[in-house]
């Protein structure tokens, strides 16, 4: 049974790579490619999560469980195997494995591998991190793809570094097609790359990611975003030409402005072919705050994609949650759409989409992981 999937998962490979995509010599592959794994970080005392280990790490359980639930393979990073296996002991081992080494933080998607096709083939990218801009300590988060490189769970024909420039995942989006989202105040931020400009910014994205097309989002914040606007926050493409962005209906929103412009601009741009994108326009969820009173950046806009499901963060917010989830699968029909309560998540100014990072088919020797 094992040798028929492992061909069925092949020939999907085979058909994503054999598609238009590989017409141009370097493609930053779609979050919606053909996927192996879910890379993810354990909260541990030696992270942020702390001051509520305990609510942290019955959320990463509950990320956890219900992506094996679904048969979505995940590859844990933990500074503790004893620990981690103790509180996800009730998960499916069968999907779920445990890769000891060291990090600061629990969020993958700005520093684990970025993913794309070159000359047919598939590559993982080590982009440097910093800390979102050397706010926090990311010392050892730097380092996570190196050492997976070390430790042959990233091939020396698989592995590339591209640690002179800064990016974190969680600032660029793709089409899969050579067109790329992101936000200028992240990625023209001179905490990150000493401030390049956009024209400059566009060079490196043609060099390393195979840009062909790129659009910067000058506008859109998130009170409560440490991140300087993630375009994961905000905005996020998808199949034929679909962008799905968050919006604001209430005008006595200090975010009400700000939104409203980004959403003009969105209606503004133009694909390649110079065609009007179609824009869904996503809730926002009623403001919720930390112990200080302080907003917290919550947003449906951060949900993973899988080969056949969509996770959805929820907040405990019944109608917002619902109508987020109807409205993503208007973009996604064929996939499901599973929400995942978030209400922990969103206390370290993160949600789900942060705390994964999708590993396509190939790129980690997953030999090492699931037999």
């Amino acid at each position: 049974m094992k040798i028929f999937i492992d061909f069925l998962n092949f020939a999907k490979l085979l058909t994503y790579l054999s598609s238009p995509l590989t017409k141009i010599m370097k493609t930053f592959l779609p979050e919606w490619a053909p996927q192996e794994a879910i890379l993810m970080a354990f909260p541990s005392p030696k992270t942020d999560w702390d001051y509520i280990l305990d609510e942290a790490q019955a959320q990463y359980e509950r990320i956890v469980k219900a992506l094996t639930n679904e048969k979505v393979k995940v590859i844990m990073l933990c500074h503790d195997i004893e620990e981690a296996e103790n509180v996800l002991k009730n998960c499916d081992r069968n999907y779920l494995f445990l890769y000891q080494t060291e990090y600061n933080d629990t969020w993958t998607r700005d520093y684990g591998p970025i993913s794309i096709i070159k000359d047919e083939k598939l590559r993982a990218l080590d982009f440097g991190f910093n800390g979102w801009g050397l706010k926090f300590a990311s010392d050892k988060d730097n380092l996570v793809n190196l050492r997976m490189y070390q430790h042959k769970i990233i091939s020396s024909s698989i592995y590339r570094n591209e640690r002179s420039f800064v990016l974190e995942g969680g600032s660029v989006d793709t089409d899969g097609e050579g067109t790329i989202l992101t936000t200028t105040r992240c990625l023209c931020s001179p905490n990150r790359n000493g401030g390049l400009s956009k024209r400059e910014i566009e060079g490196i994205l043609q060099q390393r990611l195979g840009a062909t097309h790129v659009l910067f989002l000058d506008y859109g914040a998130l009170e409560g975003d440490d991140t300087d606007s993630h375009i994961d926050t905000l905005a996020r493409m998808a199949p034929n030409n679909v962008i799905l962005f968050t919006g604001c209906r209430n005008i006595d929103d200090p975010q009400f402005e700000e939104l409203l412009k980004m959403r003009a601009q969105l209606s503004m741009f133009r694909t390649a072919e110079g065609e009007a994108f179609n824009l869904i326009e996503l809730p926002l969820p009623e403001p919720i705050y930390d112990e200080n009173g302080e907003r917290l950046p919550a947003t449906y806009a951060n949900y993973l994609i899988t080969d056949e499901v969509i996770f959805m963060p929820t907040y405990s917010q019944p109608a917002n949650d619902m109508l987020a989830m109807q409205t993503v699968k208007v973009a996604f029909p064929n996939h499901r759409i599973i929400g995942i309560d978030c209400t922990t998540l969103i206390k370290q100014h993160g949600s789900l989409h942060c705390a994964t990072m999708q590993i396509p088919k190939n790129i980690f020797n997953t030999d090492i992981f699931f037999k």
